[in-house]
């Protein structure tokens, strides 16, 4: 059974430069601390990934994973889903979804639904997608600021 968990965060940057490190594939290891290794493998015709694999290592799991991406057209909803399960996961859905404020900041809303392969204790499980969850998007705020 997946579990689906969501967190915002507010980003000092206007919409369309949060969009672009998100979708800015080959640079996560730059700046995603897990990501060992990032590879766009197919593309839509406009230059947007759509089929991405991602090797990771966050310590308590490691996987090699491909997932598929689609794009509002104006870059406010980016979501994914796992191509077929990988070593630790039966199943994952996710998305961005960016809302920008009339301060020119960015409101971050992160959603990730998870079935993992192997079993784990709904607590244990909980606090392991929490910190994915904060890493992931203070990561993301601190690369995007930076910029």
């Amino acid at each position: 059974m997946a579990d689906t968990s969501t967190q915002s965060i507010q980003v000092l940057a206007p919409l369309d430069r949060v969009a672009a490190v998100i979708s800015d594939f080959p640079r996560y290891t730059e700046w995603a601390e897990a990501m060992k290794q990032v590879e766009v493998l197919e593309e839509y015709e406009d230059g947007y990934a759509y089929r991405v694999r991602f090797v990771i290592d966050a310590g308590v799991m490691a996987d090699d994973y491909t997932l598929e991406y689609a794009y509002a057209d104006d870059l406010s909803r980016i979501e994914w889903h796992l191509v077929e399960p990988s070593k630790t996961q039966k199943s994952q859905r996710g998305s961005y979804d960016l809302t920008e404020g009339a301060d020119g900041s960015t409101t971050v809303t992160y959603t990730l639904e998870v079935e993992l392969s192997i079993g784990m204790l709904g607590m244990f499980r909980r606090k392991a997608e929490k910190m994915i969850m904060d890493t992931a998007l203070k990561q993301l705020k601190r690369r995007v600021e930076s910029l």
